[in-house]
């Protein structure tokens, strides 16, 4: 690493646990997905922040997708981490899997790309160090992000 300020992207790794619980669903006993979404924006902050040292806000969610429902008594795990830096933005992969109490094995349940922004006291954006992909996975995930941000632009373009 050249920057000291670099990070890996296994340093901006989270990975958090919650037990849905009967507050945490619909009437059909599913998970709500604003509560989801939370637990989303939370663990994504958090890999933000690791990656940067910096406060960090949700610029935009690009892509929540809901594979399968997630039950009252299920457990989630949430995998986050920095994809990719640009210059005052990141974007920040979510993987959410749910697994049931009876030792099935654990199911993928959503995915989410979230862009995250970097700001100074005076909530100004800030230009941020990039993470370094070591692994195969970390770097398809690198280039599919330039590809979600090339989209995301040109689709704010035709706005």
């Amino acid at each position: 690493m050249d920057n000291p300020n670099e990070r890996f992207v296994r340093e901006t790794e989270v990975i958090t646990t919650q037990l849905v619980l009967p507050n945490d669903t619909n009437q059909l006993g599913n998970l709500l997905g604003g509560t989801l979404m939370h637990w989303i924006d939370i663990a994504a902050a958090i890999a933000a922040q690791r990656a940067t040292g910096r406060v960090c806000v949700t610029a935009s969610v690009d892509e929540l997708n809901f594979h399968q429902p997630v039950r009252l008594g299920d457990v989630v795990t949430l995998c986050a981490s920095v994809n990719r830096v640009f210059t005052t933005s990141m974007e920040v992969g979510v993987l959410v899997t749910a697994q049931t109490m009876d030792g099935k094995p654990a199911r993928r349940a959503n995915n989410a790309y979230l862009t995250f922004v970097a700001i100074d006291g005076e909530g100004r954006p800030v230009r941020i160090s990039q993470v370094i992909p070591e692994t195969e996975e970390e770097r398809r995930r690198y280039e599919d992000a330039l590809r979600r941000r090339e989209l995301r632009l040109q689709h704010r373009r035709t706005k």
